[in-house]
């Protein structure tokens, strides 16, 4: 797959790497998830095991993390290999921002061999200074992506914070689950405003690898299509994954149309769709 092929899709945010984190358990586990994704469509993985960041500031605690993590990963990807010969498997961390200054130049962290690293905000909650934080970050030359940015807690009423991030240079991915309401209807009712002002830059599953966890995939691909958003998730879900992998530069995702009435319409629409799964 490349960007130039967008039928199938890149997934940049799941947790497949057994017994590391709270994702996949065991291997058995692990290597289901990654049927049901490849199954689902998704040409190529990159799995990111947590890593808190507060460990990066001291070399051999670092390291002692990633060589527990290694065991499980290179279980994983042979067994991949072996299993899915034609999947792409690649590795990154989902890197929690528990200190306001981690040092993020290892290559280690970044996400499947790129220049960039996912990154989150500790316990789902914005933190105080994050634009600082952020701006630390970027002058280190490292590209972040903000992980899931609709489920966080103690935004500004208007939301507004989430556009800061991006115009420091932040990319902002959002799970296919928020827009279903996998994580309740506050982060359902951000992912929507976020996509009505244009400030979604991808999409992943955050898939923990847990047989009874749907992967939204589809639902999602439905919901947005029904909605007249067939560009904005080809943009988020095919083009921009796939582009990001090979370097190249993400599409803008067009503002997702506002109509009178709009909000009410998709708000129904995702509650049914989250009743019928």
């Amino acid at each position: 797959m490349s960007s130039e092929d967008p039928r199938e899709f890149a997934d940049l945010h799941s947790h497949l790497v057994p017994g590391v984190d709270d994702g996949a358990r065991t291997l058995e586990e692990a290597l289901e998830g990654v049927g049901r994704l490849w199954h689902a469509g998704v040409g190529r993985i990159v799995t990111t095991p947590h890593l808190d960041g507060s460990l990066t500031q001291t070399p051999s605690d670092l390291d002692l993390r990633l060589e527990e993590i290694d065991a499980g990963w290179s279980s994983l990807e042979t067994a991949s290999r072996k299993a899915f010969p034609e999947l792409e498997l690649l590795r990154g961390h989902e890197v929690m921002l528990d200190v306001p200054d981690p040092i993020l130049t290892d290559p280690r962290v970044r996400l499947g061999g790129t220049s960039y690293v996912l990154v989150e905000w500790p316990r789902l909650q914005v933190p105080p200074a994050t634009t600082l934080v952020l701006s630390r970050l970027l002058d280190q030359g490292v590209k972040i992506i903000l992980a899931h940015p609709e489920r966080y807690r103690g935004f500004d009423p208007e939301l507004n914070l989430a556009g800061e991030w991006r115009k420091l240079g932040a990319l902002l991915q959002m799970n296919y689950g928020s827009l279903l309401g996998r994580y309740g209807d506050a982060p359902r009712k951000r992912a929507l405003t976020f996509l009505e002002r244009g400030w979604v830059d991808l999409f992943s599953t955050d898939f923990h690898g847990r047989p009874h966890l749907p992967l939204y995939i589809e639902e999602a691909e439905e919901a947005l299509e029904a909605l007249g958003g067939s560009e904005q998730f080809d943009i988020l879900a095919r083009w921009n994954p796939a582009r990001l992998l090979e370097g190249g530069e993400l599409l803008p995702a067009p503002p997702l149309a506002g109509k009178p009435g709009l909000r009410g319409k998709i708000l129904n629409l995702f509650k049914r769709k989250r009743q019928e799964l």
